[in-house]
């Protein structure tokens, strides 16, 4: 805590990371994807439920890293981003299709199966990298891997 706070009588709970990015909440967050993959296993390529649940798996070794403490700010802004947005909207924009054009070759060359493939893979590099960077307690490393995520991930959903 900096001096100035100290004189106006701020305690060190503002440093802290809000209640909602707790470990217990991150793991939370993180179990409702798992049960949206699971009870949409059905609509979605089985090789897809397989990727995409490794990719939860890695991610709750992420959060377990913390330990008892509290995740790095960094390693928590890339866990949101999965949880929250990159894995949720890739699987979402998939099962929106028509299921009769999600094997047809589209603009990009691809069909959207192999689209959704992609983007998983994608996903399973960023939750590996991050992972590695969280055990190693590397800042540069996770805030380099939040960059990539909000770069990779923000410019559209999936290319179909």
């Amino acid at each position: 805590m900096t001096w100035f706070r100290r004189l106006r009588g701020e305690d060190e709970q503002q440093d802290q990371q809000p209640a909602g990015d707790s470990p217990d909440e991150l793991r939370r967050r993180l179990w409702s994807r798992v049960q949206f993959i699971n009870q949409n296993a059905g609509r979605l390529p089985v090789e897809a439920v397989v990727a995409a649940r490794d990719v939860t798996d890695t991610i709750r070794e992420v959060i377990e890293s913390a330990g008892d403490g509290e995740l790095d700010v960094y390693a928590t802004v890339a866990v949101n981003g999965i949880v929250e947005d990159y894995l949720p909207t890739t699987l979402q924009t998939y099962l929106n299709l028509d299921p009769s054009v999600t094997g047809q070759v589209g603009p990009s060359g691809r069909t959207p199966r192999a689209a959704l493939q992609e983007q998983i893979a994608s996903l399973n590099t960023a939750a590996d990298d991050l992972l590695l960077a969280s055990r190693a307690h590397d800042v540069d490393a996770l805030f380099t891997q939040g960059n990539f995520l909000r770069t990779k991930f923000t410019r559209s959903d999936l290319d179909l």
